[in-house]
């Protein structure tokens, strides 16, 4: 167990390349880490680190043993969850980010929270990619393309899009018959409230997308406010289907022109990449990609 202490020092010295930084985060005294890496290399019989009145770098010896340390305590790390997945239930607190689709999410947020009570649940809602790792989320949901090879991603399910209006508001000015003719009708729209951006109708002919200048009579940084005016018949909205399935079925709002329409797209959920998750995290996951979709999108 000394050895394995003296190995976590060298671990936290070489990663922070300091001794001093190193101390600090192991609560002891830069001498006590510039002892314990000296013994450390008396025993292995090599030097580990380079060192200069500024700053340490590995030697080439240090950065294999540096390596070699690493699985060591991934090991460690894999038997400890191993051991806490068979003595309790996940519990701890959970930070996840969400982005701003309450009719998708929150049926199931609460299912989970039922299902794990130990489990504080912390939840921020943000449509700006955050940083997984450096702003401490334990899991992020997202639409679209994973970019980060930091995390790990898993789909949870695919979703399309609709484009809906109220049967009064299509009494009174009528269905589109192609994209083109949006340009005569009142549209609602979506804004990004992190960049200001519109989200953009997915509209497309033959696999090719088509660009259309659409009037924006409505724009919110929500849907809730959107569906609710084209509900009272103020006007077309495009959204995603999960939020309009209800009103669809039973005949508060009417779809056009679905053929124009790119379906469909990804729904995903993002971890950093340890080794190994913990139970926390893992219930998360699994619930998440068991739950979100089961009833289509």
């Amino acid at each position: 167990m000394d050895s394995l202490g003296s190995l976590g020092v060298f671990v936290q010295a070489a990663e922070t390349r300091s001794f001093t930084a190193a101390a600090q985060q192991l609560g002891v005294s830069p001498s006590a880490v510039g002892k314990a890496i000296a013994r450390l290399e008396s025993r292995l019989g090599v030097r580990l680190f380079h060192r200069s009145t500024r700053s340490i770098t590995l030697t080439a010896e240090g950065a294999i043993f540096l390596s070699r340390c690493k699985r060591i305590f991934d090991e460690v790390e894999a038997a400890e969850t191993e051991i806490a997945r068979t003595m309790s239930a996940p519990r701890g607190r959970l930070r996840v980010s969400l982005p701003q689709l309450n009719m998708l999410l929150m049926p199931v947020i609460g299912e989970f929270v039922r299902a794990y009570p130990e489990i504080e649940l912390e939840l921020d809602y943000s449509d700006r990619m955050v940083d997984v790792i450096e702003e401490g989320f334990d899991a992020v949901l997202r639409t679209g393309d994973a970019t980060d090879s930091r995390l790990k991603t898993r789909t949870l399910g695919n979703f399309s899009h609709k484009i809906v209006g109220s049967p009064a508001y299509f009494q009174r000015a009528g269905f589109p018959a192609e994209p083109v003719a949006l340009t005569k009708h009142a549209c609602l729209h979506h804004r990004f409230p992190s960049t200001g951006k519109l989200e953009p109708w997915p509209l497309n002919q033959n696999g090719v997308a088509i660009d259309i200048e659409l009037p924006k009579t409505v724009l919110a940084s929500t849907l809730e406010p959107l569906i609710s005016l084209v509900e009272q018949g103020l006007g077309l909205t495009c959204v995603p289907l999960f939020t309009v399935r209800r009103q669809l079925e039973g005949g508060q709002l009417v779809a056009v022109l679905d053929e124009y329409l790119r379906n469909s797209r990804p729904f995903r959920i993002m971890w950093p990449a340890n080794r190994h998750a913990s139970p926390k995290v893992e219930a998360f996951v699994n619930f998440m990609a068991k739950n979100l979709f089961r009833d289509g999108a």
